[in-house]
């Protein structure tokens, strides 16, 4: 009797260049064809130089990935298999899909490194990937969100902790927490995105459980595009809190799960320096990258989603 076709599992990322030379492509790709003017090229190479020349991206992902992979195999030995789906860097979402069907797939789980839902992001990566199955004749579901899962608001708020601890505040400190994630276009308020909220929700949850009484949401990485973008951005929002006299800022980048350029250049470095600038005390939470508690949340996540799809 031959044995069922595991099920597969795309775990999915942004995806980032592997080198220098891979930055022109990786950047052409992101603008939907239309290659970056000089300047624009020049900025953001000049950004990745500053981080040591090329993102931790690629090995932190692919970290966590064999992370969930290991969760999924301890939960449900020899039921799954699991590859990698970059948007915008190798190998990408279809090649992912395509490679599961290769290996004989009929159905397919697929998520997202990313724990807040916008049509705008994740959704674009499970149109991506859900276009693809369709191809091959492979049933597809999808773990959508996880932004108030009870293991990322016990993990982040452990980091918070740590981090106001490393900040060492006497008792007449003000302090405020920001919790971020990656900023989008404003049109998505006009169809009800729930991004926003979902952010906040976040927020909530791990200010509560970090028993920080101050804190709100920012954003931070716009595009470079004319159209109004989610704010106030990170620059802009240190300079509110110093004009409020806060003294002290903790950033938890709740939108982003893992070492690369929109924590390490846009927090370490840009958001860094322009809190020295206000005389604020600024440190950030530590990414969650391979914690072993988020893959086996995440692979928790998995098989729930397939076993609700796909009753045994």
């Amino acid at each position: 009797m031959t044995s069922p076709a595991p099920t597969g599992v795309v775990v999915m990322a942004y995806g980032t260049p592997r080198g220098p030379g891979d930055v022109l492509a990786y950047y052409t790709d992101i603008r939907r064809g239309r290659p970056p003017s000089d300047e624009q090229l020049a900025d953001l190479t000049r950004r990745y130089e500053a981080i040591g020349g090329v993102s931790p991206l690629a090995a932190r992902t692919a970290a966590q990935v064999a992370a969930v992979a290991a969760a999924l195999e301890r939960l449900a030995p020899g039921d799954f298999l699991v590859t990698q789906g970059a948007k915008h860097s190798q190998p990408q979402i279809e090649d992912a899909v395509d490679g599961l069907a290769e290996r004989g797939v009929r159905r397919l789980v697929g998520l997202v490194l990313a724990p807040h839902y916008s049509a705008m992001s994740v959704g674009e990566y499970i149109e991506r990937t859900r276009a693809r199955a369709i191809e091959h004749g492979i049933e597809t579901v999808f773990v959508e969100r996880w932004h108030d899962d009870p293991t990322l608001v016990e993990v982040l708020a452990q980091r918070v902790v740590d981090a106001v601890d490393r900040l060492a505040l006497g008792p007449e400190d003000r302090l405020e927490l920001v919790v971020s994630a990656h900023s989008l276009p404003e049109r998505i308020l006009a169809t009800g995105d729930r991004y926003p909220d979902e952010l906040r929700e976040t927020a909530e949850l791990v200010a509560a459980r970090a028993g920080v009484t101050s804190f709100r949401t920012g954003w931070q990485s716009a595009g470079r595009t004319p159209e109004p973008w989610l704010g106030p951005d990170m620059l802009e929002l240190l300079r509110l809190l110093a004009d409020e006299g806060v003294q002290a800022v903790v950033v938890c980048p709740a939108g982003f799960t893992s070492d690369h350029l929109e924590v390490l250049y846009d927090l370490d470095i840009e958001a860094s320096r322009r809190a020295d600038e206000l005389g604020l005390r600024f440190t950030r939470t530590a990414s969650l990258n391979d914690d072993p508690r988020i893959a086996a949340a995440l692979a928790r996540r998995i098989l729930q989603a397939a076993s609700g799809a796909w009753p045994q």
